[in-house]
Parts: C-alpha cells; structure tokens; sequence
C-alpha cells in the first residue's frame, strides 16, 4: 500500500459482509448494504493540540472497528476500495 494518512487520519479496509442469512437465504449484492465494520491498515502520526504537541491516536494498525454508514473518503487503491477517515468517526474498537 502506498498510503500515508496525515494526521488523526487513519486507513480502513471494510470486512466483508454477510451475504447469507440465518436461514440461509442469500443476500444478492446489489440489495446488500456496505459493513460499518472495518480493520486499520494504516494510521497517522496524531493530531497536535494547541501548543503544537502530537496527541497520539488511540487506535493501532491491525484494530478492527465499527464506523458510520456514510463515515470516511472512499478511495481505489490497488484495485481495492479503502476508506480514509478521520479518528473521531470511529465508533469503537472490536475487543475479542
């Protein structure tokens, strides 16, 4: 990947959706809607506070998070639809 988020700015790869569901009907993709899920495949340095000091972010690469529907910037990246969004739009990290 050749992305570098600036910033409180981090990289988002969606997880894939289900597409079938607990009865085992299957959802075409086109009636589908797109996962608020996602994992962190880059983040930036952090955002500066009023005296020019970094706040570091709270979020590593590799958290998989929840995020809004219309949350981030998509962007083509290789072929593959990554979401740039800023730190504050992530709702919560997925704890295991």
């Amino acid at each position: 990947m050749n992305l570098r988020p600036l910033h409180d700015r981090v990289i988002v790869k969606r997880l894939d959706n289900e597409t079938k569901t607990a009865s085992g009907i299957l959802i075409p993709d086109n009636a589908a809607e797109k996962p608020d899920q996602g994992e962190i495949l880059a983040i930036g340095a952090g955002k500066r506070d009023n005296d020019g000091k970094i706040i570091p972010l709270d979020v590593k690469v590799g958290d998989k998070v929840l995020f809004g529907k219309y949350a981030g910037q998509t962007v083509k990246v290789d072929g593959d639809e990554l979401l740039v969004m800023r730190e504050e739009d992530i709702m919560a990290v997925v704890q295991k």
